[in-house]
């Protein structure tokens, strides 16, 4: 059996990865399963949110994805990030400037959320034809937290933001000549600049606090419609969204065109999924856009877990399912 690019199917992670987990411990409170992104680990009497990513996808902007994309699973619990480890590979010939670009952008994106670059690991290695960064984020619960699992049937879901954030800004970024000849260079700016939308750590911390959130999740791979059914296995749950309440930028819809792909399954780092009470879903969207960030009610989880459905733009009740690959790899592969 032969994988597609990107992160592995949760069938795949259940009968082989799932597997080998080694010693089983009590301070383990919440360890790997569908849906959930980040662990929650008892370290005495308190409790550690804990989470481990990759940036593979993109090229020029590693380094600032790797803190922020570690940092939102972090936040998605309803916790602060704190710390920050960086697991630094680069492919062969490469050049201090650009370590140093990687590091300057680490740092940078570190300061803007207060996270302390705590350690990590930095080597050349065969075999790669981009840097890769590989973060491992975590902070200390305060209080309580919630998990994907918590969603609960009735339950409202609201995104933040839009679809294809982190895939526009990846894209306008590694593709930009590409894109500014066929768009426009207006275009090509303007979608790079959706790299600096990529963290949820504010809204995450918000919506939390306002309270009556039950769940929250960043759809990253797999895009909007990956996010949505990852949230759903891990709560055994289904849902119904309204295609016509979910935001896609102008530069979404135009590169998202162009390379001929589908803006709902686009990578999404900085789209926030949450469920939410329903008396208290107003309020968390309110509460948002006083920050300014856009939130839109999109739908929300159902009790059978097999229904699963997008309500289209002419009305039809379409099944989703869980995107073989991301639409980011597509790119790639071409």
């Amino acid at each position: 059996m032969s994988f597609p690019y990107g992160k592995l199917n949760p069938a795949i992670l259940e009968s082989i990865v799932f597997q080998y987990l080694g010693a089983r411990r009590s301070d383990v409170v919440l360890g790997p399963s569908r849906g959930e992104d980040a662990a929650v680990l008892k370290v005495g009497d308190e409790l550690i949110v804990a989470s481990c990513d990759p940036i593979s996808g993109s090229v020029r902007k590693v380094g600032w994805l790797a803190v922020n994309v570690s940092a939102n699973d972090v936040a998605t619990r309803g916790v602060k990030p704190r710390w920050f480890f960086s697991c630094i590979l680069l492919p062969k010939n490469s050049r201090a400037e650009v370590l140093e670009e990687i590091c300057k952008q680490m740092d940078l994106a570190a300061k803007r959320l207060e996270i302390a670059i705590v350690g990590g690991h930095s080597e050349v290695s065969p075999g790669l034809s981009h840097p890769i960064v590989i973060g491992f984020c975590a902070g200390k619960v305060e209080g309580t937290y919630v998990h994907s699992g918590g969603a609960k049937p009735r339950g409202k879901i609201i995104l933040t933001k839009g679809a294809g954030i982190e895939g526009t800004g990846i894209l306008a970024t590694d593709k930009e000549e590409l894109i500014a000849e066929f768009l426009g260079k207006d275009v090509a700016e303007r979608g790079k600049k959706y790299l600096e939308r990529v963290s949820v750590v504010t809204e995450a911390m918000k919506a939390f606090n306002f309270g009556g959130v039950q769940a929250m999740h960043d759809p990253t791979e797999g895009g909007v419609i990956g996010g949505l059914c990852e949230l759903a296995d891990a709560a055994n749950l289904g849902f119904k969204v309204n295609e016509e309440k979910i935001p896609i930028g102008e530069e979404t819809a135009a590169i998202c065109e162009l390379f001929k792909i589908d803006p709902l399954r686009l990578i999404s780092s900085g789209s926030l999924l949450i469920v939410v009470d329903r008396e208290k879903a107003e309020g968390v969207v309110y509460e948002l856009k006083i920050l300014g960030i856009k939130a839109s009610l999109i739908g929300e989880m159902l009790e059978d877990p097999s229904e699963r459905y997008l309500l289209t733009k002419e009305g039809k009740k379409k099944e989703i399912s869980m995107p073989e690959a991301d639409e980011l790899w597509k790119i790639v592969e071409r």
